[in-house]
This record gives C-alpha cells, sequence and structure tokens, in this order.
C-alpha cells in the first residue's frame, strides 16, 4: 500500500497539538496593520484552533496529522 500524500498547503497552515486538536493562525495579519487597532493586532499575533466541524476536512487534507 503506497503512502497518501499530504497537500502541501495545508500542512504549512495547520499543526496538530499535544491533545489532539488542530492549531491554525490568524488571517488578515500581514499588511495594513497600520489601519488596525492595537488590540486588534494584539489578538493576531496568538494562534487558534480549529472549530470542531472544520477539523474531518483538514485531517482529510494531512491523513497523517
Amino acid at each position: 500500500m503506497p503512502k497518501i500524500k499530504s497537500n502541501r498547503s495545508a500542512a504549512k497552515r495547520f499543526k496538530k497539538t499535544g491533545s489532539g486538536g488542530v492549531k491554525r493562525s490568524h488571517a488578515f495579519a500581514r499588511h495594513q496593520m497600520s489601519c488596525k487597532s492595537r488590540k486588534l493586532k494584539r489578538k493576531l499575533r496568538h494562534s487558534a484552533m480549529v472549530d470542531a466541524v472544520d477539523v474531518p476536512a483538514v485531517k482529510r487534507l494531512l491523513p497523517y496529522l
């Protein structure tokens, strides 16, 4: 049985946590940051968890996650 290929774009965006969840980074944090508030920029720095309804789709893209 051959190995299944991982989706490379998804592999760069998602990581597995120790308890089995899927971690992601926030969008809207790359450019045009001068018009965004300090509070929003602070929140965008930290990672977030993928919602439970989206986890099966991410796991299909990353079979060895």
